[in-house]
């Protein structure tokens, strides 16, 4: 069945353009071109996912995601950010508010889909017993190993947890809170900091090929695996 994508966007040259390319892609597109009228949309079947430009009339984008991800029906919609701002402090923003990914105008049609299809791939369930694989980093959940260009890496069972983590939720930017909650558990008491002193372990574990560069911090926000620099 084909993915719906809920398409925000107020300017109408820009938004017909990007269902002309969803739709050549095999999207089905509901567009809205303001605030109100996307959260008129978001109802069952809901979306698969939403392009949400930054600047809208009635509300900012940034104020639609956090309003999507309060919700328990909206929050586990994936978000891609549309916008002409490109400083740092404002994909932090984005991010902080939900989006999983930020695309900064002017894109290419071929960027976007990339974009599009690398998000639904990331959030579309997966065996927990898959193995896992990017750039030469592979881990097992069955075997409980982890290799490194075949190569046999040791790790603590927290670590692991962590990488497994990171792995199956790709690109995403996690807060350590939430990481505390998804990998040690909603019932147990550990501070925050000590999410550091696992990232340090994880980060040395997966070191000697160079893969340590995947788990990255975002100041302000929190830590993501991405294979992107």
């Amino acid at each position: 069945m084909a993915k719906r994508i809920l398409l925000v966007e107020d300017e109408a040259p820009i938004r017909e353009m990007l269902k002309f390319v969803l739709e050549q892609s095999g999207y089905v597109t509901i567009e809205a071109e303001d605030f109100n009228v996307a959260l008129e949309r978001i109802v069952e079947p809901y979306p698969d996912l939403i392009l949400l430009d930054w600047m809208l009339p009635g509300g900012s984008g940034v104020q639609l995601a956090k309003k999507l991800k309060q919700h328990e029906y909206t929050r586990d919609i994936p978000i891609i950010m549309l916008t002409a701002r490109g400083e740092e402090e404002d994909k932090v923003r984005g991010l902080e508010a939900g989006a999983d990914d930020y695309v900064t105008k002017p894109f290419s049609p071929k960027e976007l889909i990339a974009r599009v299809k690398a998000v639904i791939r990331r959030v579309t369930p997966t065996s927990s017993e898959d193995v896992i694989e990017y750039q030469g980093l592979k881990l097992d959940p069955v075997s409980h190993r982890v290799t490194a260009n075949e190569t046999p890496l040791d790790m603590g069972p927290t670590e692991f947890k962590l990488l497994h983590f990171f792995m199956t939720h790709a690109e995403r930017v996690y807060s350590r809170e939430q990481l505390l909650d998804n990998v040690w558990g909603t019932n147990v008491y550990v501070e925050d900091r000590t999410v550091d002193v696992h990232i340090r372990r994880l980060r040395k574990a997966i070191s000697e090929f160079g893969h340590d560069n995947m788990i990255q911090t975002v100041r302000g926000a929190g830590y993501r695996f991405s294979t992107k620099v």
